[in-house]
């Protein structure tokens, strides 16, 4: 790409008052609803493996310590993240994402294509640029 054509790109996408980046608050609230909850998924299930079948940082106490933190993190992030669409959109819609599309596209897409491990060490850091992301686009009262 050019730099003219991020130019363009930025002036598209940028509110000319505030010069903030508009980003519509279902794709905010998907997106981040999406890598928390996989997250969260991920280090659950990783915790429920049987010891022998556990990857090998998994074996040692800091590395359960670090998974179920994560795992931590990740549903705390899922809350600010249905706190967010709640507030946003349509009571239905954060409430249908929580118990029907976020756990379907972990297990159907996430969990078949990368399994628990690797679903948990992409995710991580999305969830962590999740928390941020959720504050700075939450609207001023």
């Amino acid at each position: 790409m050019s730099s003219k054509t991020l130019t363009m790109l930025f002036y598209r996408l940028c509110d000319w008052s505030t010069g903030v980046p508009t980003i519509d608050p279902l794709i905010i609230f998907l997106v981040t609803g999406i890598v928390s909850m996989s997250a969260a998924l991920s280090a659950g299930a990783i915790n429920k493996l049987p010891e022998e079948d556990k990857p090998a940082f998994a074996t040692t106490r800091n590395g359960m310590v670090t998974i179920i933190m994560m795992g931590n993190v990740a549903a705390l992030t899922l809350l600010f993240s249905m706190a967010y669409g709640f507030y946003n959109l349509e009571w239905w819609i954060a409430l249908l994402c929580m118990f029907i599309s976020f756990p379907v596209i972990h297990v159907v897409i996430v969990q078949q294509m990368l399994g628990d491990v690797k679903a948990l060490l992409l995710m991580s850091p999305f969830v962590l640029l999740s928390i941020p992301t959720l504050y700075y686009y939450w609207p001023a009262a």
